[in-house]
């Protein structure tokens, strides 16, 4: 076995987070020698990776470091393993190489995920053992913590994958990966204990579990152990266990999963695998993958991420029991650069469906504007977390879908996946109504790229109560501005403003209200919603975006106009490549200004988050600064420095 780091959190070890040790990524195949770069370091720690195609039904492909490269499982068959020397070629210290095997890099072009699991202390790991015929037997691990949830393959020869997971321990229940099966009665457990330094096989598994001769893999994935984030002390994966109720289904994790495996124990059922970067959101549908089966990319009615876990919406048709591995959403890590969090990206329409924006980062949000339209009031804004669905910041109106908005990928035809479902961009429609005009032909448009992390920014979907309450969050500092937009009908878009009593409205010039925030900040962990309908009407659903200064990266702030010109010190070195900035004591639209578009010397190009109005070049409203930027006056078309008026900002270098 490969040497393990010293555990996250003890004296001298250094610190670890999911995105060290966990990716879900996206790609096409090509049929020619491909290195997925998704930052996991494979060859100095070891890990696993499960390849299957998206778009086509291709098998499961498993491959460990234990094992080696080449060798190939499938979880959908009971086959051995099979050597395979176009499969994946090589493990790397930042990722995997793959060769031109056709179920993992097919040249038709077919899209796939593949999901890294790196072996960790207190979140995964991978052990071989040749069946010795003397059972029970005790097998030794590195987890460093009892494991949730073990999987187990003979590779020599044919054989099912056997599951143990330690939700069923009660009854001593069994489960095969490569079946639809229930839970077995009991009566022959596989796995009889299990420790933080070893599993047990059963006195009964000789024949299977434990042949003689025979070779196996065990893949052991932990359950609530902590080891990881800046204190050493924060869980990245869970194994547990629900019972659908006859109404809402709520499992709290305590975090957003970004990764969901489930399995019907009590009845036959396929297990599902669930994940944020396919099309896992807060919508009933997520897109699911079968890992008994070959079959490419389905839907599973009813379940939807949350803040705090994930649910359903479910009745008394849907009972059942049900086992789960969740793995946390990452970033846990505080990001040290601009450009690996905001993007912004001008381009020009192509009237094509289906068409991919390249942002250079998976975003978990944008808004989009066609520069010189004049019809639509605003931006257009969507999130991951929402897929499909946009909302137009300069409107009252409820979110919206339709066949030429943000779009689902499409491969031979068939549609799948969402907009959000690429490592580098988001995909958009023909743009056939001009209800979203996103793709117009031979017009320019601009894109604003967010990603979330730590300190930065934060997308929150939550359902109203009709009375004062929190919201979780996860941007792990307080927000110190708060846009919310309600989505199942119309109502104003209510800015926090990093001020409790106070409010502005994203689609008006208007200059606050009162009452949104039931007088509370935010902290570290939620923030706090009044009894308007704007922000928490019983039952409606809303989306949250969150926003805070981190030094370096974002700054929101205000200043005071001097009527003539001066430098907004955000603390940057290489000037603000991001500004949106609103008078607060006064009625005046707010302005959008980025570096894709130009933030110049002469005249920069402006948009008005609230209006119809195109984009403006004629006005040198902003300047570059190193530090930050720099307003000038312009008091009667571009009022962003007004002596004695005060201004709020964001700005993002």
């Amino acid at each position: 076995m490969l040497a393990r780091k010293a555990l996250a959190g003890t004296a001298g070890a250094p610190k670890e987070y999911v995105e060290d040790v966990f990716s879900t990524y996206l790609y096409t195949g090509s049929g020619a020698t491909k290195t997925i770069t998704n930052d996991i370091d494979l060859s100095g720690e070891g890990g696993m990776v499960w390849i299957k195609a998206r778009s086509t039904t291709y098998i499961h492909c498993l491959y460990d470091t234990e094992r080696g490269a080449l060798n190939t499982l499938t979880s959908n068959t009971t086959d051995a393993s099979i050597s395979e020397s176009g499969s994946l070629t090589a493990f790397n210290a930042d990722g995997f190489t793959l060769g031109s095997f056709s179920q993992v890099n097919h040249s038709s072009s077919p899209t796939y995920v593949a999901w890294t699991f790196r072996q960790a202390k207190k979140f995964f790991d991978v052990v071989t053992y040749t069946g010795n015929g003397s059972a029970p037997r005790n097998i030794s691990h590195n987890l460093d913590s009892s494991p949730g949830f073990i999987i187990i393959k003979r590779t020599n020869s044919t054989g099912d994958w056997w599951c143990w997971h330690r939700s069923t321990t009660t009854a001593n229940a069994n489960l095969y990966l490569n079946y639809t099966d229930a839970a077995d009665s009991g009566a022959n457990p596989m796995i009889s204990a299990v420790s933080s330094t070893n599993f047990t096989l059963a006195t009964n598994q000789n024949a299977t579990m434990n042949i003689n001769g025979a070779t196996y893999v065990a893949y052991l994935f932990a359950h609530d152990a902590g080891g990881f984030g800046d204190a050493g002390s924060d869980s990245i994966i869970k194994c547990g266990s629900y019972t659908i109720p006859n109404g809402p289904l709520n499992v709290n994790l305590g975090w957003e999963p970004q990764f969901l495996l489930i399995k019907r124990t009590d009845a036959t059922a396929d297990w599902y695998i669930m994940d944020n970067m396919r099309g896992f959101t807060v919508a009933d549908n997520p897109v699911t993958l079968i890992p008994n089966s070959s079959d490419a990319e389905g839907g599973l009615a009813k379940y939807r991420i949350t803040n705090t876990g994930f649910g359903g919406a479910f009745d008394s048709g849907d009972s059942g029991t049900f086992v789960y591995i969740a793995i946390r959403r990452g970033p846990m890590k505080t990001p040290t650069t601009g450009t690996s969090v905001f993007s912004p990206t001008v381009y020009t329409g192509t009237n094509a469906d289906n068409r991919l924006i390249n942002t250079t980062i998976a975003p978990d949000m944008v808004m989009i504007r066609q520069r010189n339209d004049t019809v639509v009031p605003g931006l257009y804004v969507g999130a991951r977390l929402t897929g499909q669905e946009f909302m137009i910041t300069g409107s009252t109106d409820a979110g919206a879908t339709d066949a030429n908005s943000f779009d689902a990928q499409i491969v031979s035809t068939t549609e799948y996946g969402n907009a959000f479902s690429s490592m580098s961009g988001v995909w958009v429609g023909n743009d056939a109504t001009r209800k979203f005009n996103a793709n117009t032909t031979s017009n320019n448009h601009v894109i604003e790229a967010f990603k979330r992390a730590p300190g930065f920014f934060d997308v929150v979907c939550y359902t109203g109560t009709g009375a004062n309450r929190t919201v979780s969050h996860n941007l792990s500092v307080a927000p110190e501005l708060i846009i919310v937009k309600r989505r199942d009908t119309t109502g104003d878009w209510i800015v926090y403003p990093n001020n409790s009593s106070e409010s502005l409205i994203l689609n008006s010039t208007s200059q606050y209200g009162a009452g949104y925030w039931n007088a509370t900040s935010p902290t570290s962990s939620v923030f706090t919603v009044g009894t308007s309908s704007s922000v928490n009407a019983s039952g409606s659903t809303y989306v949250a975006y969150l926003f805070a200064s981190l030094s370096g990266i974002s700054k929101v702030g205000s200043y005071t106009g001097n009527g003539s010109s001066q430098t907004i010190n955000c603390g940057f070195t290489a000037g603000a490549r991001f500004v949106l900035i609103k008078r607060y004591d006064g009625t005046t639209d707010w302005f959008v200004y980025d570096t894709a578009r130009g933030i110049v010397s002469g005249n920069d190009p402006q948009l008005k988050p609230n209006s119809t109005d195109a984009e403006a070049t004629g006005y040198d409203a902003v300047d570059p600064d190193n530090s930050g930027f720099i307003v000038n006056q312009d008091a009667t078309n571009f009022p962003i420095n007004t002596n004695t008026a005060t201004y709020i900002y964001l700005a993002i270098a």
